[in-house]
């Protein structure tokens, strides 16, 4: 028996055409556009305050994620001013490219909080949700499809519009992090591998690690090869205090850092964020992770790091969980993961 799905396009329902939000009163909706990254920077700050205390988008992230070439902002986005001008809110509907199992459309944005309440953010949700099902509407591909939004436990506004909405929780997402100052944890690297930092001659083998180490995690997909350099082009992206584990030529395991100054007055501490940790199937098992990570840790230290931070499913299938405890690492914060099926 065939249990292939349908066409996605022909699953949903969109809107033959989609309008800018309009009102509450005072309130002024318009496209986004290419340039309005400066301002969106300006308002996620706000938000982070309220939202996530310890770190906020920088100008250079959301410049990134605006001229990928699968974003158009003018269609895939709106944002709201006040009468004085003041960016208030902005939302920006993504469907990353090339899907192997699963057909993502991510629900980004958000509303100043000294504004919600207003009935902005119901407006703002709507019109994503709109063309985010007009953008499934034009999907060939047999797969499931999921439309997805993030919501963090200290904004439990922000999860109970999109229950309201018709989204379920879905998944559990952990921020941890590893007090620098503590005692370090040893962890051998396993006999077979040879762990050295990221370097670009070896980012496309680190590439499909990290596609084969999160194929059975949840939601994920394959990283393109523009997504992967995108990543690098960051001027946080640290590759010195990366690391990869070799096994003759081919990369087994992998750890990527980001060091962003704007966030240590945040979080209070000069930090480095651990972005992907990763091993292949085969490699998993023999203390690998936390051998990659250790050195990472270590390196943190010796460049003066306070502290080290990540995120984690806490349903991951491979046990890092338990690998970051061990290590030092404690919870601090929790992002919720909400979804609509197709």
């Amino acid at each position: 028996m065939n249990h292939e799905p349908s066409p996605v396009r022909d699953r949903v329902v969109a809107p033959a055409q989609l309008d800018l939000p309009s009102g509450p009163d005072g309130i002024h909706w318009r496209p986004l556009a290419d340039d309005d990254a400066v301002l969106i920077t300006d308002l996620s700050e706000r938000m982070s305050r309220r939202d996530h205390p310890s770190w906020s988008e920088s100008l250079e992230e959301l410049q990134e994620e605006l001229e990928h070439s699968w974003v158009d902002a003018a269609r895939d986005g709106v944002v709201a001013f006040d009468d004085s001008g003041l960016l208030l809110a902005f939302g920006l509907v993504v469907e990353p490219p090339e899907p192997q199992s699963i057909v993502r459309v991510f629900l980004f944005g958000g509303v100043d909080p000294e504004h919600r309440g207003r009935g902005i953010g119901r407006r703002l949700l709507e019109w994503q949700k709109g063309r985010a099902l007009q953008k499934l509407a034009e999907n060939d591909h047999r797969l499931p499809a999921w439309v997805l939004s993030y919501a963090a436990d200290l904004a439990p506004e922000h999860g109970a519009l999109l229950r309201r909405s018709g989204f379920d929780a879905a998944r559990w997402f952990t921020t941890l992090e590893c007090d620098l100052a503590a005692p370090a944890v040893h962890s051998p690297v396993p006999e077979g591998v040879v762990v050295e930092p990221f370097t670009a001659e070896r980012s496309d083998a680190a590439r499909l690690a990290k596609n084969a180490a999160f194929a059975d995690h949840w939601g994920s997909q394959p990283s393109t090869r523009e997504q992967w350099e995108s990543m690098q082009k960051l001027p946080t992206f640290r590759s010195e205090l990366s690391r990869l584990a070799v096994d003759g030529d081919e990369v087994v395991g992998f750890v990527t850092t980001e060091v962003n100054e704007d966030d240590w007055p945040r979080l209070g501490a000069s930090s480095g964020y651990i972005g992907l940790v990763g091993t292949v199937r085969r490699w998993r098992g023999r203390g690998l992770a936390a051998a990659l990570l250790s050195d990472v840790l270590e390196a943190y230290r010796a460049v003066g790091l306070e502290r080290a931070v990540l995120d984690v499913d806490t349903d991951n299938p491979t046990g890092a969980l338990g690998v970051y405890t061990r290590l030092g690492f404690a919870a601090t914060a929790r992002d919720v993961a909400y979804r609509i099926e197709v």
